[in-house]
């Protein structure tokens, strides 16, 4: 007789074989109707509701968060309308947002929906608290995290990257239910900026704008003429690290010589065992893309194995100062684009810019 977790595997292995490759215009069971989606958007709005908000913006499922530039819709991922593309995400990016995390972006989202459905970036009243609309965006950028003139919502100090960003997390923040922002944000020069939100959201509470359609250029699901397997590879991106041996004086601080521990662990099994703890903590708290980390561990795994290394008896002690290593490399790439370790005190990053 067949092991039922065996009959399970194989089922869901099939299931993801059967949803990698069509196209997602032929998934026609992906759609807000029914799903989790349409339970957190319903969520959203008793949100808005609460806050004396009428407006509701229109939400369609895409290829991932956000809100098309100057258009008040919120795109949300295809994977949240489905558990068995949720699986895939799973595997894929190891994590799937829970509802408390979706919510957080779906916040998020409705500011920059209210923010273009009422045009206020053109108010000069909301230039003077956020800057510029038009200041250039950048995918990379630099934060302080000691500013106190931003609020904390995503992480990665998100409200710093670019002024329509700092009033959407400034939204996020005045929406959440029990926020009790003038308390926590008290003394801060933040709180000018959630002073301006409430004002002006009451000054609109009852205005209710003409809602758009998702266009092909706004990427619905409709128009994705590609497979779920051709998404995942089109998102991946890698470190570009020339010379694999780049961090070998790094992963003998870490670990320890063979000669030194005949007994010890292998450090490339010890990578392997930990590799998706590592990847899904590290991409966390960077904000990184998981295949970009995943892409640093792995060359660690196989350096660590060339060098024949071995883990001392301190495990968690070499966890944590491992993912704290690659955490510091994922962040300088990821604001500076310079690979390698910093060169000492007042060393200045190259390429460096706000």
């Amino acid at each position: 007789m067949r092991d039922i977790a065996v009959d399970a595997h194989e089922q869901e292995a099939a299931e993801r074989r059967e949803l990698r490759y069509p196209p997602f215009g032929h998934l026609v069971e992906v759609e807000v109707r029914g799903t989790r989606v349409e339970r957190l958007v319903q969520r959203l709005y008793a949100e808005l509701a609460e806050r004396g908000v009428r407006y509701r913006p229109p939400v369609y499922l895409s290829d991932q968060w956000g809100c098309p530039d100057g258009t008040p819709l919120i795109g949300v991922p295809f994977y949240l309308a489905d558990p068995r593309l949720e699986r895939i995400e799973a595997e894929m990016s190891f994590a799937v947002e829970d509802d408390e995390e979706a919510m957080r972006y779906l916040r998020h989202e409705a500011g920059h929906a209210v923010n273009y459905a009422f045009r206020l970036h053109e108010r000069p009243e909301w230039q003077a608290a956020f800057g510029s609309f038009e200041r250039p965006y950048r995918d990379r950028y630099r934060a302080n995290p000691l500013s106190r003139a931003h609020v904390r919502h995503i992480l990665g100090w998100y409200a710093q990257k670019h002024p329509d960003e700092d009033f959407a997390e400034t939204f996020a923040v005045w929406l959440t239910p029990d926020s009790d922002w003038r308390r926590e944000y008290a003394g801060w020069p933040a709180i000018q900026k959630l002073e301006y939100v409430d004002s002006v959201m009451r000054e609109i509470a009852d205005a209710e704008p003409t809602a758009p359609v998702p266009t092909e250029d706004d990427l619905p699901v409709e128009a994705m003429h590609y497979s779920v397997a051709e998404h995942y590879e089109e998102e991946s991106d890698a470190i570009p690290i020339e010379d694999e041996r780049q961090f070998d004086v790094d992963l003998r601080q870490i670990f320890i010589r063979h000669k030194d521990a005949p007994a010890g662990e292998l450090a490339h099994e010890f990578l392997r065992r930990h590799h998706r703890e590592i990847v899904a903590r590290v991409a966390f708290w960077t904000s990184e893309h998981p295949s970009v980390v995943r892409s640093l561990v792995d060359i660690l795994e196989r350096r660590v194995e060339a060098l024949e290394l071995r883990v001392g008896t301190l495990e968690a002690a070499t966890l944590i100062e491992l993912t704290a290593f690659a955490t510091a490399v994922v962040m300088m790439y990821r604001h500076t684009r310079v690979i390698g370790r910093a060169r000492g005190n007042g060393a200045r990053p190259v390429g460096a810019s706000r």
